[in-house]
């Protein structure tokens, strides 16, 4: 990870850390700042209340996912290897010492009923995911109902392993995805 060199970065980053690692209503904005190293007064010039920090660190996660889903399919040629590298992606992660769950539906379990920002900013995440998952449906030229199919299966996976302690849920969806996507690949040759 680079250097940390503003204190806008710092402060998110330590936020980062403590609301996936602990849970966001657990952890006070003193605890943030004495992680981050900054003055209170410093943290609230940044951010003015514990949703706009929270709506900040969403953002930063969906910048992190996004650049890891777009490595794990960086080698993969095909549309097909693409959409299977999302599911390797997940495994990986999931097998990480501090997985938690996914942070947007952490978040939304957490605050997405009485926090309007929170509840956007994970839609959003969601949003854009399936529509990463649909653009690679679309390459493959078959049934676009595949890419919600594909993307339920991704979540769920999250979920799956999150409650479960199973990093295995990431295998059991990608070989679900095998399936949906030949089966998807078999019909357009059919109907061809």
């Amino acid at each position: 990870m680079s250097e940390l060199h503003t204190d806008r970065e710092r402060i998110v980053d330590a936020a980062d850390r403590l609301f996936y690692g602990r849970g966001i209503q657990s952890v006070g904005m003193d605890a943030v700042r004495a992680a981050a190293h900054v003055p209170l007064k410093r943290l609230y010039a940044e951010f003015p209340s514990k949703d706009a920090l929270l709506v900040e660190v969403l953002d930063h996660r969906t910048d992190i996912w996004n650049a890891g889903i777009a490595q794990a399919s960086a080698s993969a040629v095909t549309p097909r290897e693409k959409l299977l590298a999302v599911y390797d992606f997940l495994d990986g992660w999931f097998r990480t010492d501090d997985f938690r769950g996914c942070g947007f539906i952490n978040a939304f379990g957490e605050l997405g009923a009485v926090s309007a920002p929170v509840a956007a900013a994970a839609r959003s995440q969601k949003a854009g995911f399936g529509r990463y998952v649909a653009g690679l449906v679309a390459d493959l030229a078959v049934d676009q109902v595949l890419g919600d199919q594909l993307a339920l299966l991704a979540e769920g996976a999250q979920t799956t392993a999150a409650i479960s302690g199973r990093p295995d849920a990431a295998a059991h969806a990608r070989a679900a995805a095998e399936t949906l996507i030949d089966a998807a690949l078999e019909r357009a040759h059919v109907t061809e």
